[in-house]
C-alpha cells in the first residue's frame, strides 16, 4: 500500500507541477506508473487472501499476475534511460536539452515498452501451453513464474534453466551498463572538479541506491532460483 500511494504521489506531483516537466522527471513518472501497475497486481489479491482461509486464483488470473511482474523489463530499460540522462546532465550539460528532446524521450518510452512486452511474452509463451494435471499448490503469495513451471506434469529442468537464464542475462546486462555510466560519470567529475557538485553527487547517489534496491532482490532471486534448480 505505501509503494501505491508513494507512486501515486510521485505522478501526481510530476503531472502537476510545470516546474517538473523535464526529461529526468518525465522518466521518473513513467518508473513510477510501471511500479505502480506491478504492485497493484499482487497487493490488492494479497491483502484479500489474508483473511481467507482458501486462498484461490484462476488459471487467467495467475498468468495475468505473471505477464505483469515480468513487464518488470519496462523499468530497467527506464533505469538504463535515467542513467543516461544524468550522464549526458553532468558530462555534456551544454548539449542535454539537444540530446534530451522529447523526441529522444518518447524513444525511450517507446524501446522500454517494447523490451517489456517482449520479454513479457517470450516468457510466458514457454509456459501457457504446459499441461497442468498434478498438484496445483503454489509456494507462494503470488504467480511466480518458476513456481508455475514446477506444477507442470512432464520435467521441466530444461524450461526452468531457460526462463531463469533469459531473465538473468536480461538484469545483469542491464545492471552493467547501470554500472558502466555511473563509472563514466564519476570519472567526470574526478576529472574537473576535486571533488563535484553537492547536488550532482546527491542525485547521482539517489538514482544508485534505486539501482541497488531493484537489481540487489532481484539478482538475490534469481540466485536462489538457479540453486534450486541445480539441486
Amino acid at each position: 500500500m505505501a509503494s501505491m500511494m508513494g507512486n501515486s504521489l510521485i505522478m501526481l506531483t510530476v503531472t502537476s507541477d510545470p516546474h517538473l516537466h523535464s526529461p529526468m522527471y518525465f522518466l521518473l513518472a513513467n518508473l513510477s506508473f510501471i511500479d505502480l501497475g506491478v504492485s497493484s497486481v499482487s497487493s490488492p489479491k494479497m491483502i484479500y487472501d489474508l483473511f481467507r482461509k482458501h486462498k484461490v486464483i484462476s488459471f487467467g488470473g495467475c498468468i495475468t499476475q505473471i505477464f505483469i511482474h515480468v513487464i518488470g523489463g519496462v523499468e530497467m530499460v527506464l533505469l538504463i534511460a535515467m542513467a543516461f540522462d544524468r550522464y549526458v546532465a553532468i558530462c555534456k550539460p551544454l548539449h542535454y536539452l539537444t540530446i534530451m528532446s522529447p523526441r529522444m524521450c518518447i524513444s525511450f518510452l517507446v524501446a522500454a515498452w517494447m523490451t517489456g512486452l517482449t520479454h513479457s511474452l517470450a516468457q510466458l509463451a514457454f509456459v501457457v501451453n504446459l499441461p497442468f494435471c498434478g498438484p496445483n499448490v503454489l509456494d507462494s503469495f503470488y504467480c511466480d513464474l518458476p513456481q508455475l513451471i514446477k506444477l507442470a506434469c512432464i520435467v521441466t529442468y530444461k524450461l526452468q534453466f531457460m526462463v531463469t537464464a533469459n531473465s538473468g542475462f536480461i538484469s545483469l546486462g542491464a545492471f552493467f551498463l547501470l554500472n558502466l555510466s555511473h563509472i563514466f560519470i564519476l570519472a567526470t567529475l574526478r576529472k574537473h572538479s576535486s571533488g563535484g557538485s553537492p547536488k550532482t553527487l546527491s542525485t547521482l547517489s539517489a538514482h544508485i541506491i534505486l539501482v541497488v534496491f531493484f537489481f540487489g532482490p532481484l539478482i538475490f532471486f534469481l540466485y536462489v532460483t538457479s540453486f534450486t534448480i541445480s539441486g
